[in-house]
């Protein structure tokens, strides 16, 4: 018996791996195309008043998005399957060959996700501050005397803005009878 060699680019387990390796960017591609046909599949689905005023309706600009969505798509395969790869931005530092911060991205997961669980009971503004905060100490910053106070008044800001401004209601939790 003979053992398989790496000569065959895609015949191998390493071949296979150095072909995905170089043509990653087909992972965006699955993505938007994913993204497209949800989009597309909601607007199509969506239920819509038959009495509307102009032209276009509720249901053209998300058709719309989803169709443009599955074109990017299509062009970025083609591109990265013809060779194609992103450039770095001029003054981007990141060294490609090391490994990925799985600590942080863990870290502003579980941020994202407490705050997600927080935001009903807690309110937005609690929430907010804890997602701000955990936030910027997930991506490094240490300064417990202001990043609790910069979150708090970011996240209250917001909370003003968006439920007293703007008419979006967001849950206030304990703060609601307050402001």
């Amino acid at each position: 018996m003979t053992t398989p060699t790496t000569e065959s680019p895609t015949g191998t387990a390493t071949g296979r791996r150095a072909w995905l390796r170089e043509h990653s960017e087909l992972g965006v591609c699955v993505l938007l195309l994913a993204l497209g046909v949800l989009v597309l599949t909601d607007a199509l689905t969506m239920d819509v008043d038959i009495t509307q005023r102009g032209p276009v309706g509720p249901k053209t600009v998300p058709i719309a998005v989803g169709i443009g969505l599955l074109v990017i798509a299509a062009l970025l395969a083609v591109d990265v399957l013809r060779g194609g790869r992103g450039e770095a931005e001029g003054g981007e530092d990141v060294d490609l060959s090391e490994p990925a911060d799985w600590r942080t991205v863990l870290l502003l997961t579980g941020v994202f996700l407490g705050s997600a669980v927080l935001i009903e009971p807690a309110g937005f503004p609690v929430a907010g501050a804890l997602l701000f905060w955990g936030a910027a100490f997930a991506l490094g910053s240490r300064r417990v005397d202001r990043d609790p106070l910069i979150a708090a008044v970011l996240s209250l800001l917001t909370y003003v803005v968006f439920d007293k401004l703007l008419g979006v209601p967001l849950p206030g939790g304990p703060l609601m009878g307050v402001l």
